[in-house]
């Protein structure tokens, strides 16, 4: 029989502290509406919400704090019910959403990885803590990004990748060839990359396309671009024929639309387009790629200008060489990285509206925590 209250409680704690023991709660980030196929994303379109995370392990798995996570253009088509691809699911309503994104190993029981390894995945969930299949996780060196695990999610990442692989498959640079390329979304996370890359790669001439003249005068003060055309306050067609008096040999298209439609009307016979992205088509629901308006189609096959799809995951074969590439220009600082940086998972939303609407200059990223010890 208990002497008091005070004793009750006291054994009534005792009693349910191995339960709560069992877990723990953290936040994660879930699709909260869609913006439907033709809406623009907001931060509304994502919602905050705790949930419990058991506290024990599975065999093969392993328990990860989460340190950055991404937010890219190809999300925009995981947030309608259907992507339109066969190699992006869409994210679920009231599921927690998931993308790039990197950790530190607090707890392993998978044969690869030990505490306190960094992480990548391509399918991390948005969650302050999470528990994962170690098959899917790969371990990353801090040595590769001197120390700036978040630019494993971008330049020394898949945007990396993207830029570097996608001019080296479908560019048909020469070096020593006076060549031209042309560059839109310029300032992004790919863009930003891409033209540094031309020029490591031998095109003589390199001309941004972005949308303020903070951006324009960053591509031409720090990242080398020889040129910069703000689309908002110019005309691009007369402000091409300027830039590029010889025309346009490679264009890296992350755009398309009406810009697009203007750089391939100026492209040479026998150029090349690298379809990196379609941003401005991506609230609309049109096929990837979109197709060309008929007068820029036909300026296409007169002129045997090539636009084929370009798919990064394709090519994994050549991810290893890529990283080190990517990595080595880096050190050597011939690869300028730019990025944005947000804190907070609260904040996941904001940053995915930001990017959409070009509030980015390279690298959108999320930062979760700092804590780089366990």
């Amino acid at each position: 029989m208990l002497k008091s209250t005070t004793e009750g409680v006291i054994l009534y704690k005792n009693l349910v502290r191995p339960l709560w023991s069992e877990v723990m709660i953290v936040q994660r980030v879930v699709l909260n509406s869609r913006p439907g196929v033709n809406g623009n994303p907001v931060a509304e379109n994502f919602r905050v919400e705790e949930v419990n995370l058991p506290n024990n392990i599975n065999e093969g798995q392993v328990q990860v704090r989460t340190l950055y996570l991404s937010v890219d253009p190809y999300m925009r088509c995981r947030m309608n019910e259907d992507t339109g691809t066969d190699y992006i699911t869409p994210w679920q309503l009231s599921q927690v959403v998931d993308g790039g994104g990197i950790g530190i190993v607090e707890e392993s029981k998978h044969l690869n990885f030990t505490k306190g390894d960094f992480v990548i995945s391509f399918y991390w969930p948005w969650q302050t803590k999470v528990i994962l299949d170690g098959n899917g996780l790969e371990k990353v060196d801090p040595q590769l990004v001197d120390g700036h695990l978040s630019y494993f999610l971008g330049a020394i990442g898949m945007p990396g990748l993207t830029s570097l692989i996608g001019i080296q498959e479908k560019g048909h640079i020469t070096a020593g060839s006076n060549q031209t390329m042309v560059v839109s979304g310029a300032a992004g996370a790919c863009g930003s990359l891409a033209g540094q890359i031309g020029h490591l790669m031998g095109c003589s001439r390199v001309v941004g396309i972005c949308g303020t003249q903070e951006k324009c005068l960053l591509l031409t003060s720090e990242l080398g671009f020889d040129a910069a055309v703000n689309y908002k306050k110019e005309k691009v067609a007369e402000k091409l024929r300027e830039l590029c008096p010889a025309g346009v040999d490679v264009y890296f298209d992350n755009v398309g639309g009406d810009i697009s439609d203007t750089v391939i009307s100026q492209m040479n016979r026998n150029s090349h387009v690298i379809l990196c992205g379609q941003i401005s088509q991506y609230n609309k629901d049109v096929p990837y790629p979109p197709p060309l308006p008929p007068a820029v189609e036909a300026i296409q096959k007169e002129r045997n200008i090539t636009r084929e799809r370009f798919l990064v995951l394709n090519y994994k074969d050549k991810f290893e060489s890529g990283i080190l590439q990517l990595s080595q220009w880096f050190k050597e600082g011939k690869l300028k990285i730019k990025e944005t940086v947000m804190n907070g998972l609260e904040n996941m939303g904001a940053a995915f509206q930001s990017m959409m609407t070009g509030g980015n200059i390279g690298k959108q990223i999320v930062c979760i925590s700092e804590e780089t010890s366990v």
